[in-house]
């Protein structure tokens, strides 16, 4: 009869289990990253919005771009991370606001 190595099937066991903790840790940093930056995005057209709304609420019509709300308004873009679409239809009419990720989809 065959004699167990104990030692050997626990660093054996040992390697295993961390090799599995990492990779569930390293796909959880992945999913984590990829709902930051939605939500990211998503507060960056809030913030636009409710600039815009404000503009609305104080001039009675809507800004013309966005430099006019960086002008008057104090709203600070990240043009370095962040491309966004503005386009105005009327000045009554609540403009198409949208954020994209520079280098992303």
């Amino acid at each position: 009869m065959k004699k167990l190595n104990l030692p050997l099937i626990c660093i054996i066991a040992s390697v295993l289990i961390i090799a599995i903790a990492g990779t569930i840790i390293f796909l959880s940093i992945g999913n984590f990253s990829g709902g930051y930056s939605e939500k990211k995005m998503q507060q960056l057209k809030d913030t636009i919005t409710g600039c815009v709304a404000q503009c609305y609420a104080l001039e009675g019509k809507y800004p013309p771009d966005l430099k006019y709300l960086e002008d008057h308004y104090g709203l600070q873009l990240d043009t370095g991370n962040y491309s966004y679409y503005y386009e105005l239809f009327a000045s009554n009419i609540f403009p198409d606001i949208r954020v994209f990720e520079k280098g992303g989809s």
